[in-house]
């Protein structure tokens, strides 16, 4: 695409060389620039774009969008606007070919639950509806390739590409992760969503957001654009919303589009009873629109109802019989780092979850302390530079299920490891209840050691992470990796 075609519908720009230049693509990334594309200079609150425009020459950019002109820059065209953050998304809309209007698009946004019910719609919908892509916290899938993720909603510009690239390949149907972040930032903006749904809203990203209020706000932009203008021949838009949650009414405030709820204990479009929970699965009646189905998953524990009444209300909407969706949870995959279980002759039930708010390990802890043999000894942290608020009620939520809280460091980035611990273990009432040891492997081995035959171990907040961040590096670190290896080493 030539820069006046991409262009051709931006007001108050400024052209400092030719118009004719042929694109190779779009990027606000230095790093990430290849030859023949279009740096935009965006602003951040840290870092400011303008400061990066001689690299992003260096790499080969043929064009710079910049609120300021450089007469010295006189090899590459120069578009003068006064907020290039203001268009970028209209430039990746417009130049990946406004590709999410080609294809059946599906966002999730809540504080818990998000990437499960996100690979449980994408099984559904590769069965149902054709080839389905993902873009997520573990992973994103984009035809035939996949690519591990590098967060959970990419920028806008990476987000219509892959959206574009999905499209070419022949996929049907998206799946998106939506967070706070993505939203306030507009990093889902143009994307035509068909169908969104919330999860839940428990306390997370305060240090952000300040309050739940705001935090609520974020959550409700994805739900505020649904319905206004159908621009697909789909033209009945969806909110697949979690009636239990006291979030849900402010999350689905001013939403246009048709409304489907979910629910175990508030009357319900789709409603969950006779839930019965064991270490196989769930076993669980569903009724909708007066039919009721006995159904089983593999999947453990209450919240993921939740997760699973959320996806199997997405594929309603598209009027798949409920029957037929039934049939097909009893051979839902695991989702990786999800109560993910780490295989052993200790005769030790291990498990690693990636759940690192007090909500959501109190959740999953619950779930095993119904199902649990022996003791439950619980190894966890809580990230740096992230909201500190939640520490001691990390603390709060591990000691009522647990025999034993084994307080260790998760990603610490740029804060100490021990003050972190420090404000966690602020949460226990019990000093016997817990013990600290900072280092991540170090917990896992004393817990393995500590554990009898017939006793659980959770291995919370990392999940399907690799790595682990540290001040001044990344290391290699994969929990249900190390927990393997340790029980070798034990078992010797």
């Amino acid at each position: 695409m030539k820069l006046k075609e991409l262009f051709r519908n931006i007001e108050s720009c400024q052209f400092k060389g030719s118009q004719e230049v042929l694109l190779t693509g779009l990027t606000a990334n230095s790093k990430s620039l290849s030859p023949g594309n279009l740096f935009i200079a965006k602003k951040g609150k840290m870092f400011d774009g303008n400061s990066y425009i001689k690299e992003a020459i260096q790499s080969g950019a043929c064009a710079i969008l910049t609120d300021l002109f450089d007469p010295c820059l006189k090899k590459v065209v120069q578009i003068i606007h006064p907020n290039p953050n203001e268009i970028e998304s209209i430039l990746a809309r417009d130049y990946y070919q406004n590709s999410s209007e080609e294809l059946f698009m599906v966002g999730i946004t809540g504080t818990n639950g998000k990437t499960t019910i996100s690979f449980i719609i994408k099984y559904l919908l590769d069965l149902f509806h054709g080839p389905c892509g993902l873009i997520g916290t573990i992973e994103y899938i984009v035809g035939s390739h996949r690519y591990q993720a590098t967060r959970t909603t990419p920028d806008v510009i990476e987000n219509h590409k892959m959206l574009y690239e999905m499209s070419l390949s022949g996929t049907k149907s998206a799946v998106m992760e939506v967070t706070s972040h993505a939203l306030i930032q507009k990093r889902v903006e143009y994307i035509d969503f068909d169908v969104a749904v919330f999860s839940n809203l428990t306390l997370d990203h305060l240090d952000y957001h300040l309050t739940m209020e705001n935090y609520c706000a974020a959550k409700n932009c994805l739900f505020e654009g649904l319905g206004e203008q159908p621009t697909k021949k789909r033209n009945e838009k969806w909110a697949i919303v979690n009636i239990d949650d006291p979030w849900c009414e402010q999350i689905v405030k001013g939403c246009q589009a048709h409304r489907l709820t979910y629910g175990i204990d508030k009357p319900a479009d789709l409603q969950a009873s006779h839930i019965k929970l064991s270490s196989q699965g769930t076993s669980i009646n569903l009724t909708y629109q007066g039919q009721t189905i006995e159904c089983f998953w593999p999947l453990l524990g209450r919240f993921n109802i939740y997760n699973c009444l959320a996806a199997i209300g997405v594929l309603l909407t598209q009027n798949i019989p409920l029957k037929e969706i039934v049939e097909k949870m009893a051979c839902i995959p695991n989702v990786k780092g999800r109560l993910e279980k780490v295989l052993n002759n200790l005769e030790l039930d291990i498990y690693i979850d990636f759940a690192h708010t007090d909500d959501a390990l109190s959740n999953v802890l619950k779930t095993l302390s119904e199902i649990k043999k022996g003791r439950l000894l619980t190894i966890f942290g809580c990230g740096g530079d992230r909201d500190p608020s939640k520490r001691p009620k990390m603390a709060i939520a591990s000691e009522q299920y647990s025999d034993l809280s084994i307080v260790t460091s998760d990603n610490p980035r740029s804060e100490n490891p021990i003050s972190i611990c420090q404000e966690i273990v602020t949460g226990f009432v019990n000093p016997n209840s817990f013990i600290v040891e900072i280092d991540r492997r170090a917990a896992i081995q004393k817990a393995i050691e500590i554990a009898s035959p017939g006793d659980m171990i959770l291995i919370a907040g990392k999940g399907h992470e690799t790595y682990q961040i540290l001040s001044h590096q990344i290391i290699e670190f994969d929990d249900a990796k190390v927990a393997a290896e340790i029980c070798l080493q034990q078992n010797k």
